[in-house]
Protein backbone atom coordinates (compact mmCIF):
# COMPACT_ATOMS: atom_id res chain seq x y z
CA UNK A 1 0.00 0.00 0.00
CA UNK A 2 1.38 3.24 -1.14
CA UNK A 3 2.38 5.41 2.13
CA UNK A 4 1.32 8.86 2.91
CA UNK A 5 3.70 11.25 2.49
CA UNK A 6 3.10 13.10 6.56
CA UNK A 7 4.55 9.87 8.18
CA UNK A 8 6.99 10.81 10.55
CA UNK A 9 5.26 14.15 11.49
CA UNK A 10 2.29 14.74 13.67
CA UNK A 11 -0.25 16.41 11.88
CA UNK A 12 -3.51 18.69 12.64
CA UNK A 13 -5.36 15.78 10.90
CA UNK A 14 -3.68 13.18 13.42
CA UNK A 15 -4.16 15.36 17.09
CA UNK A 16 -7.61 15.61 15.83
CA UNK A 17 -8.26 11.88 15.03
CA UNK A 18 -6.33 11.22 18.29
CA UNK A 19 -8.92 13.19 20.24
CA UNK A 20 -11.59 11.15 18.86
CA UNK A 21 -10.32 8.47 20.71
CA UNK A 22 -9.05 6.50 17.17
CA UNK A 23 -6.27 4.02 17.00
CA UNK A 24 -2.76 4.56 16.20
CA UNK A 25 -3.94 3.08 13.00
CA UNK A 26 -5.33 6.42 11.90
CA UNK A 27 -2.06 8.97 12.48
CA UNK A 28 -1.52 9.27 8.92
CA UNK A 29 -4.97 11.67 8.06
CA UNK A 30 -8.09 12.40 9.30
CA UNK A 31 -11.64 13.04 8.23
CA UNK A 32 -12.04 15.93 5.37
CA UNK A 33 -13.16 19.14 6.71
CA UNK A 34 -15.81 18.89 4.37
CA UNK A 35 -17.25 15.31 5.35
CA UNK A 36 -20.39 14.77 6.83
CA UNK A 37 -21.00 15.57 10.89
CA UNK A 38 -17.70 16.49 11.36
CA UNK A 39 -16.29 20.63 11.54
CA UNK A 40 -12.64 21.67 12.19
CA UNK A 41 -11.44 22.43 15.06
CA UNK A 42 -9.40 25.58 17.09
CA UNK A 43 -6.15 23.73 16.39
CA UNK A 44 -6.21 22.69 12.42
CA UNK A 45 -7.75 19.39 13.42
CA UNK A 46 -11.10 17.72 13.02
CA UNK A 47 -13.94 17.49 15.58
CA UNK A 48 -17.75 15.97 15.73
CA UNK A 49 -20.15 19.34 14.63
CA UNK A 50 -22.41 20.30 17.63
CA UNK A 51 -25.96 19.52 17.10
CA UNK A 52 -28.53 22.90 17.55
CA UNK A 53 -29.06 22.76 21.26
CA UNK A 54 -25.38 22.69 21.88
CA UNK A 55 -24.78 19.21 22.71
CA UNK A 56 -22.99 16.64 20.94
CA UNK A 57 -22.87 15.28 17.05
CA UNK A 58 -26.23 13.74 17.05
CA UNK A 59 -24.96 10.79 19.82
CA UNK A 60 -21.59 10.41 17.47
CA UNK A 61 -19.71 12.23 20.51
CA UNK A 62 -17.57 10.27 22.25
CA UNK A 63 -17.38 10.04 26.06
CA UNK A 64 -13.76 9.41 27.36
CA UNK A 65 -12.27 6.50 25.08
CA UNK A 66 -13.87 6.20 21.37
CA UNK A 67 -16.37 3.08 21.53
CA UNK A 68 -15.87 0.93 19.21
CA UNK A 69 -18.22 0.49 16.96
CA UNK A 70 -19.94 3.41 16.96
CA UNK A 71 -22.60 4.90 14.48
CA UNK A 72 -19.92 6.51 12.33
CA UNK A 73 -18.27 3.18 11.70
CA UNK A 74 -21.41 1.41 11.23
CA UNK A 75 -22.66 3.67 8.63
CA UNK A 76 -19.39 3.64 7.17
CA UNK A 77 -19.91 -0.41 6.96
CA UNK A 78 -23.39 0.02 5.73
CA UNK A 79 -22.22 2.18 3.02
CA UNK A 80 -20.77 -1.16 1.43
CA UNK A 81 -23.91 -2.31 -0.33
CA UNK A 82 -23.73 -3.13 -3.85
CA UNK A 83 -20.66 -3.97 -6.06
CA UNK A 84 -17.70 -3.65 -3.43
CA UNK A 85 -15.62 -1.05 -5.55
CA UNK A 86 -18.69 1.25 -5.54
CA UNK A 87 -19.38 0.96 -1.86
CA UNK A 88 -16.20 0.54 -0.30
CA UNK A 89 -15.23 3.54 -2.11
CA UNK A 90 -17.74 5.14 -0.61
CA UNK A 91 -17.02 3.83 3.13
CA UNK A 92 -13.57 5.39 3.25
CA UNK A 93 -13.90 8.52 1.98
CA UNK A 94 -15.69 10.16 5.05
CA UNK A 95 -12.27 8.46 7.35
CA UNK A 96 -9.02 9.59 6.16
CA UNK A 97 -6.75 11.79 3.77
CA UNK A 98 -8.85 13.16 1.53
CA UNK A 99 -6.60 14.47 -0.94
CA UNK A 100 -4.37 11.43 -0.86
CA UNK A 101 -7.50 9.16 -2.09
CA UNK A 102 -8.01 11.45 -4.29
CA UNK A 103 -5.29 11.28 -6.34
CA UNK A 104 -5.88 7.91 -6.55
CA UNK A 105 -8.95 8.06 -8.63
CA UNK A 106 -8.77 7.78 -12.03
CA UNK A 107 -11.65 9.90 -14.12
CA UNK A 108 -13.14 10.47 -17.25
CA UNK A 109 -15.54 11.95 -19.45
CA UNK A 110 -19.38 10.39 -18.66
CA UNK A 111 -20.36 9.88 -22.00
CA UNK A 112 -18.09 9.49 -25.20
CA UNK A 113 -21.46 9.15 -27.64
CA UNK A 114 -23.28 12.27 -28.16
CA UNK A 115 -27.04 11.95 -26.96
CA UNK A 116 -30.03 13.69 -25.88
CA UNK A 117 -31.48 11.63 -23.31
CA UNK A 118 -31.73 13.84 -20.21
CA UNK A 119 -32.13 12.50 -16.58
CA UNK A 120 -35.98 12.11 -15.72
CA UNK A 121 -37.94 14.37 -14.04
CA UNK A 122 -38.31 14.34 -10.18
CA UNK A 123 -41.25 12.39 -9.10
CA UNK A 124 -44.24 14.60 -7.28
CA UNK A 125 -42.03 14.56 -4.14
CA UNK A 126 -38.42 16.06 -5.80
CA UNK A 127 -36.95 12.31 -6.21
CA UNK A 128 -35.09 10.61 -8.65
CA UNK A 129 -33.58 7.28 -9.55
CA UNK A 130 -29.61 6.89 -9.60
CA UNK A 131 -28.23 4.69 -12.32
CA UNK A 132 -24.45 3.40 -11.86
CA UNK A 133 -22.44 1.53 -14.78
CA UNK A 134 -20.61 -0.96 -12.81
CA UNK A 135 -17.37 -2.20 -15.91
CA UNK A 136 -14.87 -4.78 -14.97
CA UNK A 137 -12.01 -4.21 -17.54
CA UNK A 138 -9.93 -6.63 -18.57
CA UNK A 139 -7.43 -4.77 -19.30
CA UNK A 140 -3.43 -6.20 -19.25
CA UNK A 141 -2.05 -2.88 -18.70
CA UNK A 142 0.32 -3.32 -15.90
CA UNK A 143 2.64 -6.47 -14.79
CA UNK A 144 -0.22 -7.79 -12.17
CA UNK A 145 -3.15 -7.59 -14.57
CA UNK A 146 -0.84 -9.26 -17.27
CA UNK A 147 -0.24 -11.84 -14.21
CA UNK A 148 -3.81 -12.17 -12.84
CA UNK A 149 -5.49 -12.19 -16.63
CA UNK A 150 -2.90 -14.29 -18.58
CA UNK A 151 -3.21 -14.03 -22.36
CA UNK A 152 0.16 -12.14 -22.60
CA UNK A 153 0.04 -11.89 -26.18
CA UNK A 154 -3.62 -9.46 -25.59
CA UNK A 155 -1.06 -7.14 -23.51
CA UNK A 156 -0.86 -4.19 -25.78
CA UNK A 157 -4.30 -4.68 -27.39
CA UNK A 158 -7.04 -2.14 -25.77
CA UNK A 159 -9.45 -3.59 -23.24
CA UNK A 160 -13.20 -5.03 -22.98
CA UNK A 161 -15.62 -4.47 -20.86
CA UNK A 162 -16.45 -8.15 -20.23
CA UNK A 163 -17.88 -7.12 -16.97
CA UNK A 164 -21.28 -5.11 -17.55
CA UNK A 165 -24.02 -4.62 -15.14
CA UNK A 166 -26.29 -1.65 -14.29
CA UNK A 167 -27.20 -0.48 -10.37
CA UNK A 168 -30.95 0.80 -10.55
CA UNK A 169 -31.67 2.49 -7.19
CA UNK A 170 -35.56 3.42 -6.95
CA UNK A 171 -36.50 7.81 -6.50
CA UNK A 172 -37.28 6.39 -2.77
CA UNK A 173 -34.18 4.62 -2.04
CA UNK A 174 -36.70 1.67 -1.20
CA UNK A 175 -34.97 -1.24 -3.55
CA UNK A 176 -32.31 -1.91 -5.80
CA UNK A 177 -32.32 -3.48 -8.90
CA UNK A 178 -29.13 -4.10 -11.28
CA UNK A 179 -28.83 -5.91 -14.35
CA UNK A 180 -26.11 -7.70 -16.14
CA UNK A 181 -25.95 -8.01 -20.03
CA UNK A 182 -23.81 -10.50 -21.39
CA UNK A 183 -20.40 -9.82 -22.73
CA UNK A 184 -21.18 -11.27 -26.46
CA UNK A 185 -24.66 -9.62 -26.88
CA UNK A 186 -24.34 -8.13 -29.96
CA UNK A 187 -25.75 -4.39 -30.13
CA UNK A 188 -24.97 -1.22 -31.96
CA UNK A 189 -22.26 0.79 -30.38
CA UNK A 190 -22.82 4.14 -31.24
CA UNK A 191 -20.44 7.00 -33.12
CA UNK A 192 -18.34 7.49 -29.88
CA UNK A 193 -15.28 9.77 -29.61
CA UNK A 194 -12.35 8.61 -27.68
CA UNK A 195 -11.51 11.73 -24.99
CA UNK A 196 -7.78 11.21 -24.67
CA UNK A 197 -7.16 11.00 -28.73
CA UNK A 198 -10.01 12.48 -30.23
CA UNK A 199 -10.39 9.49 -32.19
CA UNK A 200 -13.67 8.80 -33.77
CA UNK A 201 -15.11 5.50 -33.61
CA UNK A 202 -18.53 5.43 -36.18
CA UNK A 203 -21.26 3.46 -35.54
CA UNK A 204 -21.35 -0.37 -35.83
CA UNK A 205 -23.33 -3.85 -34.66
CA UNK A 206 -20.58 -5.38 -32.68
CA UNK A 207 -20.57 -7.63 -28.94
CA UNK A 208 -21.17 -5.21 -26.20
CA UNK A 209 -17.91 -5.84 -24.73
CA UNK A 210 -15.94 -4.05 -27.24
CA UNK A 211 -17.34 -1.00 -26.48
CA UNK A 212 -14.70 -0.23 -24.30
CA UNK A 213 -12.61 -0.01 -27.39
CA UNK A 214 -14.20 2.70 -28.98
CA UNK A 215 -13.36 5.37 -26.59
CA UNK A 216 -13.70 4.21 -22.87
CA UNK A 217 -15.93 3.60 -20.53
CA UNK A 218 -18.38 6.70 -21.76
CA UNK A 219 -18.75 5.07 -24.79
CA UNK A 220 -19.77 1.45 -22.96
CA UNK A 221 -22.27 4.18 -21.19
CA UNK A 222 -23.80 5.52 -24.36
CA UNK A 223 -23.78 2.32 -25.62
CA UNK A 224 -26.17 1.01 -23.01
CA UNK A 225 -28.43 4.14 -22.88
CA UNK A 226 -29.35 3.20 -26.42
CA UNK A 227 -29.76 -0.15 -25.64
CA UNK A 228 -32.13 0.39 -22.83
CA UNK A 229 -33.23 3.36 -23.05
CA UNK A 230 -32.06 3.99 -19.49
CA UNK A 231 -30.38 7.55 -18.52
CA UNK A 232 -27.08 6.63 -16.69
CA UNK A 233 -25.54 9.58 -14.23
CA UNK A 234 -22.23 7.48 -13.49
CA UNK A 235 -19.84 5.00 -14.08
CA UNK A 236 -17.51 3.37 -12.24
CA UNK A 237 -14.91 1.04 -14.14
CA UNK A 238 -12.09 -1.70 -12.62
CA UNK A 239 -9.63 -3.89 -13.48
CA UNK A 240 -7.96 -7.70 -12.81
CA UNK A 241 -5.60 -6.29 -10.20
CA UNK A 242 -7.92 -4.39 -8.95
CA UNK A 243 -10.60 -6.69 -7.67
CA UNK A 244 -7.65 -8.84 -6.31
CA UNK A 245 -7.05 -6.05 -3.88
CA UNK A 246 -10.64 -5.07 -2.95
CA UNK A 247 -11.14 -8.60 -2.06
CA UNK A 248 -7.99 -9.05 0.16
CA UNK A 249 -9.06 -5.94 1.59
CA UNK A 250 -12.84 -7.00 2.26
CA UNK A 251 -11.24 -10.17 3.89
CA UNK A 252 -12.98 -13.29 2.20
CA UNK A 253 -16.24 -13.45 0.41
CA UNK A 254 -18.45 -16.84 1.31
CA UNK A 255 -19.48 -18.86 -2.07
CA UNK A 256 -20.73 -21.95 -2.71
CA UNK A 257 -20.78 -24.73 -5.42
CA UNK A 258 -23.17 -27.94 -5.70
CA UNK A 259 -20.01 -30.49 -6.38
CA UNK A 260 -15.97 -29.89 -7.26
CA UNK A 261 -15.19 -27.62 -9.37
CA UNK A 262 -11.74 -27.07 -10.97
CA UNK A 263 -11.99 -24.46 -13.78
CA UNK A 264 -9.31 -26.06 -15.95
CA UNK A 265 -8.86 -28.44 -19.01
CA UNK A 266 -6.20 -29.68 -20.86
CA UNK A 267 -6.48 -26.77 -23.90
CA UNK A 268 -5.92 -24.78 -21.58
CA UNK A 269 -9.61 -23.28 -21.16
CA UNK A 270 -10.53 -21.85 -17.27
CA UNK A 271 -9.84 -19.38 -14.69
CA UNK A 272 -7.94 -21.73 -12.17
CA UNK A 273 -10.53 -22.09 -10.00
CA UNK A 274 -10.35 -24.79 -7.56
CA UNK A 275 -13.11 -25.72 -4.98
CA UNK A 276 -14.76 -28.48 -3.25
CA UNK A 277 -18.08 -29.25 -3.10
CA UNK A 278 -19.93 -26.64 -0.29
CA UNK A 279 -19.15 -23.53 0.62
CA UNK A 280 -15.78 -21.37 0.84
CA UNK A 281 -14.77 -17.91 1.71
CA UNK A 282 -12.74 -16.57 -1.49
CA UNK A 283 -10.36 -13.56 -1.30
CA UNK A 284 -7.46 -12.10 -3.51
CA UNK A 285 -7.12 -13.74 -6.27
CA UNK A 286 -9.60 -16.85 -6.05
CA UNK A 287 -12.21 -14.48 -5.96
CA UNK A 288 -10.97 -12.80 -9.03
CA UNK A 289 -11.39 -16.73 -9.95
CA UNK A 290 -14.50 -17.01 -8.80
CA UNK A 291 -15.74 -14.24 -11.06
CA UNK A 292 -13.95 -14.70 -14.49
CA UNK A 293 -14.75 -18.35 -14.53
CA UNK A 294 -16.94 -19.39 -17.44
CA UNK A 295 -15.93 -22.82 -18.10
CA UNK A 296 -16.98 -25.37 -14.78
CA UNK A 297 -20.30 -23.49 -14.16
CA UNK A 298 -23.10 -24.40 -15.61
CA UNK A 299 -23.09 -24.48 -19.22
CA UNK A 300 -19.65 -23.22 -19.78
CA UNK A 301 -21.35 -19.85 -20.97
CA UNK A 302 -21.07 -16.22 -20.22
CA UNK A 303 -24.82 -17.10 -18.53
CA UNK A 304 -23.27 -19.24 -16.21
CA UNK A 305 -20.45 -16.71 -15.24
CA UNK A 306 -22.78 -13.47 -14.98
CA UNK A 307 -24.82 -15.89 -12.57
CA UNK A 308 -21.84 -16.27 -10.11
CA UNK A 309 -20.57 -12.39 -10.27
CA UNK A 310 -24.65 -12.18 -9.23
CA UNK A 311 -23.60 -14.78 -6.28
CA UNK A 312 -20.61 -13.24 -4.76
CA UNK A 313 -22.27 -9.45 -5.11
CA UNK A 314 -25.57 -10.40 -2.81
CA UNK A 315 -23.01 -12.45 -0.60
CA UNK A 316 -20.63 -9.86 -0.12
CA UNK A 317 -23.18 -7.49 0.49
CA UNK A 318 -24.29 -9.82 3.56
CA UNK A 319 -20.77 -9.86 4.53
CA UNK A 320 -19.85 -6.11 4.46
CA UNK A 321 -23.44 -5.41 6.52
CA UNK A 322 -22.45 -8.24 9.61
CA UNK A 323 -18.70 -8.21 9.04
CA UNK A 324 -17.78 -6.42 12.58
CA UNK A 325 -14.15 -6.30 11.66
CA UNK A 326 -15.02 -3.97 8.91
CA UNK A 327 -15.47 -1.63 12.31
CA UNK A 328 -11.63 -1.41 12.89
CA UNK A 329 -10.15 1.79 10.88
CA UNK A 330 -6.95 0.35 9.56
CA UNK A 331 -8.67 -2.25 7.75
CA UNK A 332 -10.81 0.68 6.44
CA UNK A 333 -8.79 2.75 5.48
CA UNK A 334 -7.08 -0.16 3.81
CA UNK A 335 -10.50 -1.15 2.27
CA UNK A 336 -10.53 2.64 0.99
CA UNK A 337 -6.77 2.46 -0.28
CA UNK A 338 -7.53 -0.52 -2.41
CA UNK A 339 -10.94 0.55 -3.76
CA UNK A 340 -9.74 4.30 -4.78
CA UNK A 341 -6.69 2.52 -6.48
CA UNK A 342 -9.12 0.31 -8.52
CA UNK A 343 -10.85 2.76 -9.18
CA UNK A 344 -11.87 4.82 -12.91
CA UNK A 345 -14.60 7.25 -12.10
CA UNK A 346 -16.90 9.43 -14.50
CA UNK A 347 -15.86 12.92 -14.34
CA UNK A 348 -19.18 13.60 -12.08
CA UNK A 349 -17.80 11.56 -9.39
CA UNK A 350 -14.64 12.58 -9.25
CA UNK A 351 -13.74 13.21 -5.50
CA UNK A 352 -14.17 10.49 -2.56
CA UNK A 353 -16.35 13.06 -0.77
CA UNK A 354 -18.98 12.66 -4.04
CA UNK A 355 -18.73 9.21 -3.50
CA UNK A 356 -19.29 9.01 0.45
CA UNK A 357 -22.60 10.53 -0.41
CA UNK A 358 -23.48 8.31 -2.88
CA UNK A 359 -22.84 5.39 -0.29
CA UNK A 360 -25.28 6.99 1.29
CA UNK A 361 -27.84 6.86 -1.01
CA UNK A 362 -27.02 3.59 -1.10
CA UNK A 363 -27.04 1.98 2.64
CA UNK A 364 -30.66 2.84 2.69
CA UNK A 365 -32.09 0.07 0.42
CA UNK A 366 -32.36 -3.33 2.61
CA UNK A 367 -30.62 -6.76 1.21
CA UNK A 368 -33.81 -8.39 1.20
CA UNK A 369 -34.96 -5.58 -1.70
CA UNK A 370 -31.56 -6.31 -3.65
CA UNK A 371 -32.40 -8.00 -6.80
CA UNK A 372 -30.22 -9.16 -9.55
CA UNK A 373 -30.91 -10.11 -12.81
CA UNK A 374 -29.74 -11.33 -16.42
CA UNK A 375 -30.93 -9.82 -19.39
CA UNK A 376 -33.44 -12.04 -21.43
CA UNK A 377 -31.52 -12.96 -23.85
CA UNK A 378 -31.53 -15.40 -27.10
CA UNK A 379 -28.78 -17.24 -28.78
CA UNK A 380 -28.32 -15.62 -32.67
CA UNK A 381 -29.23 -17.97 -35.16
CA UNK A 382 -25.67 -19.66 -35.90
CA UNK A 383 -25.07 -19.87 -31.69
CA UNK A 384 -22.06 -17.30 -32.11
CA UNK A 385 -23.34 -14.76 -30.04
CA UNK A 386 -26.86 -13.89 -27.89
CA UNK A 387 -29.23 -11.09 -28.48
CA UNK A 388 -32.08 -9.29 -26.54
CA UNK A 389 -35.01 -11.60 -25.81
CA UNK A 390 -37.62 -9.82 -27.86
CA UNK A 391 -40.25 -8.58 -25.54
CA UNK A 392 -38.58 -9.91 -22.43
CA UNK A 393 -35.96 -7.37 -22.59
CA UNK A 394 -37.66 -4.40 -23.36
CA UNK A 395 -39.90 -5.10 -20.53
CA UNK A 396 -36.96 -5.25 -18.19
CA UNK A 397 -35.86 -2.45 -19.49
CA UNK A 398 -39.31 -0.76 -19.42
CA UNK A 399 -39.49 -1.07 -15.81
CA UNK A 400 -36.02 0.55 -14.80
CA UNK A 401 -37.40 3.44 -16.82
CA UNK A 402 -40.68 3.78 -14.90
CA UNK A 403 -38.83 3.05 -11.73
CA UNK A 404 -40.18 0.04 -10.99
CA UNK A 405 -38.86 -2.60 -8.97
CA UNK A 406 -38.04 -6.14 -10.51
CA UNK A 407 -38.95 -7.99 -7.17
CA UNK A 408 -42.38 -7.62 -8.00
CA UNK A 409 -42.95 -6.03 -4.00
CA UNK A 410 -43.51 -2.13 -4.77
CA UNK A 411 -46.54 -1.28 -3.03
CA UNK A 412 -49.56 -1.41 -4.92
CA UNK A 413 -51.89 1.60 -4.52
CA UNK A 414 -55.32 1.82 -4.22
CA UNK A 415 -57.28 2.69 -7.10
CA UNK A 416 -58.78 5.44 -6.98
CA UNK A 417 -61.49 7.33 -9.54
CA UNK A 418 -59.86 9.56 -12.13
CA UNK A 419 -60.37 13.68 -11.78
CA UNK A 420 -62.35 15.43 -13.76
CA UNK A 421 -60.60 17.68 -16.48
CA UNK A 422 -61.23 21.47 -15.29
CA UNK A 423 -59.81 23.24 -18.31
CA UNK A 424 -61.20 23.45 -21.55
CA UNK A 425 -59.87 21.71 -24.16
CA UNK A 426 -59.07 24.99 -26.21
CA UNK A 427 -57.57 26.52 -23.23
CA UNK A 428 -55.34 24.12 -21.72
CA UNK A 429 -52.04 24.74 -22.67
CA UNK A 430 -49.09 21.98 -23.18
CA UNK A 431 -46.06 21.73 -24.52
CA UNK A 432 -45.46 18.94 -27.30
CA UNK A 433 -41.75 17.85 -28.00
CA UNK A 434 -39.72 15.99 -30.35
CA UNK A 435 -38.50 13.05 -28.48
CA UNK A 436 -37.04 10.89 -31.44
CA UNK A 437 -33.00 12.01 -31.21
CA UNK A 438 -31.83 8.31 -31.24
CA UNK A 439 -28.43 8.28 -31.63
CA UNK A 440 -28.22 5.21 -33.68
CA UNK A 441 -31.59 5.89 -35.53
CA UNK A 442 -31.65 9.86 -35.89
CA UNK A 443 -34.51 11.98 -35.33
CA UNK A 444 -37.73 11.99 -37.27
CA UNK A 445 -38.05 15.46 -38.31
CA UNK A 446 -41.33 17.39 -37.12
CA UNK A 447 -42.61 14.72 -35.20
CA UNK A 448 -43.56 17.78 -32.51
CA UNK A 449 -45.35 19.49 -35.45
CA UNK A 450 -47.37 16.61 -36.36
CA UNK A 451 -48.66 15.59 -33.06
CA UNK A 452 -49.66 19.46 -32.13
CA UNK A 453 -51.43 19.19 -35.17
CA UNK A 454 -53.53 16.38 -34.40
CA UNK A 455 -54.05 17.68 -30.52
CA UNK A 456 -55.16 20.69 -32.58
CA UNK A 457 -57.92 18.56 -34.65
CA UNK A 458 -58.76 17.08 -31.39
CA UNK A 459 -59.91 20.92 -29.71
CA UNK A 460 -56.67 21.21 -27.92
CA UNK A 461 -55.93 24.30 -29.92
CA UNK A 462 -53.90 26.32 -27.44
CA UNK A 463 -51.39 23.32 -27.41
CA UNK A 464 -47.57 24.31 -28.84
CA UNK A 465 -44.23 23.05 -29.85
CA UNK A 466 -40.60 23.05 -28.18
CA UNK A 467 -38.18 23.29 -31.28
CA UNK A 468 -35.78 21.05 -29.18
CA UNK A 469 -34.65 17.80 -29.91
CA UNK A 470 -34.10 15.29 -27.00
CA UNK A 471 -33.93 11.34 -26.90
CA UNK A 472 -36.48 9.33 -24.82
CA UNK A 473 -37.28 5.94 -25.11
CA UNK A 474 -41.36 5.92 -23.99
CA UNK A 475 -43.59 8.25 -24.95
CA UNK A 476 -44.99 10.86 -21.27
CA UNK A 477 -47.01 13.11 -21.04
CA UNK A 478 -46.01 14.96 -17.69
CA UNK A 479 -47.82 17.92 -15.60
CA UNK A 480 -47.21 19.11 -12.34
CA UNK A 481 -49.96 20.26 -9.92
CA UNK A 482 -51.78 17.47 -8.85
CA UNK A 483 -55.58 19.15 -9.84
CA UNK A 484 -53.74 19.28 -13.03
CA UNK A 485 -54.28 15.09 -13.04
CA UNK A 486 -57.26 15.18 -14.87
CA UNK A 487 -56.85 17.68 -17.85
CA UNK A 488 -53.89 15.30 -18.14
CA UNK A 489 -55.74 12.41 -18.39
CA UNK A 490 -57.82 13.57 -20.40
CA UNK A 491 -55.28 14.60 -23.06
CA UNK A 492 -53.71 11.08 -22.97
CA UNK A 493 -57.15 9.64 -23.64
CA UNK A 494 -57.78 11.61 -26.89
CA UNK A 495 -54.45 10.80 -28.12
CA UNK A 496 -54.92 6.91 -27.09
CA UNK A 497 -52.22 7.18 -24.13
CA UNK A 498 -52.13 4.52 -22.10
CA UNK A 499 -51.92 6.11 -18.28
CA UNK A 500 -49.18 4.66 -17.38
CA UNK A 501 -47.49 8.26 -20.14
CA UNK A 502 -49.05 10.09 -17.59
CA UNK A 503 -46.49 11.15 -14.64
CA UNK A 504 -46.47 14.17 -12.11
CA UNK A 505 -43.16 15.16 -11.53
CA UNK A 506 -42.22 18.79 -9.02
CA UNK A 507 -40.52 20.47 -11.37
CA UNK A 508 -42.53 20.52 -14.13
CA UNK A 509 -44.74 24.45 -14.78
CA UNK A 510 -46.52 23.21 -17.32
CA UNK A 511 -47.92 20.17 -19.35
CA UNK A 512 -45.34 18.47 -21.33
CA UNK A 513 -45.64 15.77 -24.01
CA UNK A 514 -42.59 14.13 -25.03
CA UNK A 515 -43.07 12.16 -28.22
CA UNK A 516 -40.77 9.49 -27.52
CA UNK A 517 -38.77 6.77 -30.18
CA UNK A 518 -42.09 4.28 -29.56
CA UNK A 519 -43.55 7.04 -31.81
CA UNK A 520 -41.62 7.71 -34.43
CA UNK A 521 -44.11 7.87 -37.44
CA UNK A 522 -48.14 8.85 -37.81
CA UNK A 523 -50.38 10.56 -35.53
CA UNK A 524 -52.50 7.30 -33.92
CA UNK A 525 -49.90 5.92 -30.98
CA UNK A 526 -49.07 2.92 -31.74
CA UNK A 527 -50.22 0.43 -28.75
CA UNK A 528 -47.38 -1.18 -27.27
CA UNK A 529 -47.75 -4.44 -25.33
CA UNK A 530 -47.81 -4.62 -21.85
CA UNK A 531 -49.84 -0.80 -21.73
CA UNK A 532 -52.94 -1.63 -20.10
CA UNK A 533 -51.05 -3.54 -17.24
CA UNK A 534 -47.51 -2.79 -17.13
CA UNK A 535 -45.09 -5.24 -15.44
CA UNK A 536 -44.92 -5.11 -11.81
CA UNK A 537 -42.06 -8.44 -11.72
CA UNK A 538 -39.58 -8.96 -14.07
CA UNK A 539 -40.03 -11.61 -16.58
CA UNK A 540 -38.79 -15.68 -15.56
CA UNK A 541 -36.24 -15.37 -18.19
CA UNK A 542 -34.53 -12.59 -16.25
CA UNK A 543 -33.32 -15.51 -14.21
CA UNK A 544 -34.07 -13.23 -10.92
CA UNK A 545 -31.74 -13.54 -7.68
CA UNK A 546 -32.69 -11.87 -4.29
CA UNK A 547 -29.76 -10.12 -2.44
CA UNK A 548 -31.01 -12.07 0.76
CA UNK A 549 -30.96 -15.70 -0.79
CA UNK A 550 -28.35 -17.39 1.61
CA UNK A 551 -28.78 -20.81 -0.08
CA UNK A 552 -27.99 -19.85 -4.23
CA UNK A 553 -24.74 -22.26 -5.15
CA UNK A 554 -23.24 -22.38 -8.72
CA UNK A 555 -24.24 -25.85 -10.18
CA UNK A 556 -20.72 -27.33 -11.90
CA UNK A 557 -20.22 -28.60 -15.19
CA UNK A 558 -19.74 -31.93 -15.05
CA UNK A 559 -16.67 -31.76 -17.31
CA UNK A 560 -14.95 -29.40 -15.10
CA UNK A 561 -14.84 -31.73 -11.49
CA UNK A 562 -12.69 -33.92 -9.95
Amino acid sequence: MRQSSVRGERSPGQAGAQRLGFDDSLKEGAPPPDAPGWTPDDDGGIAPAPDESGGGNGGRRRKGKAAKGGKARKALRWTALGLGFVLVAGAGAGYWYYEHLNANLRTAPRSAGGSGLKKPEPNAFGQTPLNILLIGSDGRNSKKDIELGGARQDADRKPLADVEMLLHVSADRSNMSVISIPRDTRVTIPQCTDPKTHEVYRQTTAAINQSLQHGGPGCTLATWQELTGVYIDHFMMVDFSGVVDMADAIGGVPVCVDGNVYSHDSKGHGSGLKLTKGTHSVQGVQALQWLRTRYGFEDNSDIGRTKAQHMYMNSMVRQLKANAKLTNPGELRDLAEAATKALTVDDGLNTVTKLYDLGGDLSRVPTKRITMVTMPWVYSPGGEYVLPKPGDAEQTFAMLRNDTALDGKDKKKKPTPDPKPSTAKSALKVVVQNGTNSTVNGPVSGRASVVQERLAQLGYTAAGTDSSLITQADTTLVYGDTARRGDALALAKALDLPKSAVKQSSSATELRLVVGNDWRTGTAYPKQQGDDKPADKAPDSADALNGNDTKACMKVNPGYTF
